[in-house]
């Protein structure tokens, strides 16, 4: 238990948005994705996820990890059709309504709440993503339900405290989320392998350096003089404790880096690429299409699918 009360203490949560919408018509997104975690509650109507389809029950809450792509279907089991989460970014307002009415919160047939967030280990790396968990249903869990209501609430309102307020609950649903993983015994494994980043001090120092380091030389010889071990153990040592490739793990920081800038700045794509590492702006929008499916300038003039 001690571990992870660490791993509760250590994460850094910040909220991103959080909306109530109403489903205008039945569609699936086959590969749902983004950056921040989506926190999904039901109110009326259907939600099937995952390849198997599981249903997702009125009142019942489904979460996305950052990072992974996930097949989302809502409305009717077999109704509307298949899209892209490039077809959801672009026609978002074909498939969803904005509620900005608090009295109507959970009223509307085929409506839906959700809450988008990070959560950090030492505001380093994605704690959900490093776990590499699939999509998953949280039920009989009011507590959180309630959270979800309440950070809605807050953000339709322009009341004193409220971001106060929208953050207190945000960190609440993020320990409410590793509760519900630890009492129901879900991803053990994956939680026992998380808990290494805080018994090797080398790796923290290495998340550190990456992230204050995202434009500059991350090469695997820079990583082990971080580090203090060989460069050719460099790449070895770091899949031990994380389960990923360094240089891996490096492309995924710079580029929700960018993702980060192109949402909340006016600089070029291009100033953007350089600032998160990629002299060759070309190469820099190639791996940004490749990682999520759209192009970087669509991200910037569209937000993501799920923060609508």
């Amino acid at each position: 238990m001690e571990d992870y009360n660490k791993i509760i203490e250590s994460l850094g949560v910040r909220f991103i948005k959080a909306k109530n919408l109403v489903l205008q018509q039945p569609f699936t997104v086959r590969n749902a994705y983004d950056v921040g975690n989506n926190l999904i509650l039901l109110h009326k109507g259907s939600i099937f996820f995952g390849d198997e389809e599981q249903m997702v029950e009125e009142g019942e809450l489904l979460f996305i990890p950052g990072g992974r792509s996930t097949k989302v279907a809502y409305g009717p089991a077999g109704e509307g059709k298949t899209i892209s989460n490039d077809d959801l970014i672009t026609n978002k307002e074909k498939f969803f309504k904005n509620n900005n009415d608090l009295d109507l919160i959970g009223d509307a047939e085929e409506s839906h709440s959700f809450v988008s967030f990070e959560a950090k280990v030492f505001d380093s790396v994605n704690f959900f993503a490093s776990l590499d968990l699939p999509a998953f249903l949280i039920s009989n869990n009011n507590k959180l339900a309630n959270l979800v209501i309440k950070v809605v609430e807050e953000s339709m309102q322009e009341l004193p405290g409220k971001e106060r307020l929208i953050n207190i609950y945000t960190e609440n649903i993020v320990v409410e989320i590793v509760r519900h993983i630890l009492r129901n015994r879900m991803f053990v494994e994956q939680l026992a392998t998380n808990s290494t980043y805080f018994k090797d001090p080398r790796l923290i120092d290495l998340f550190n350096y990456i992230k204050e380091n995202l434009g500059g030389d991350l090469s695997n010889k820079v990583l082990s003089n971080v580090a203090n071990v060989s460069e050719d153990y460099v790449g070895q040592y770091f899949k031990m404790l994380t389960g990923i490739n360094p240089q891996d793990y490096i492309e995924y920081q710079r580029m929700e880096r960018a993702v980060f800038l192109l949402r909340t700045t006016k600089k070029s794509i291009r100033e953007i690429g350089k600032e998160v590492g990629y002299k060759d702006t070309a190469y820099f929008c190639r791996r940004f299409k490749m990682m999520f499916g759209i192009p970087a300038g669509k991200m910037r003039r569209r937000e993501s699918a799920m923060n609508i």
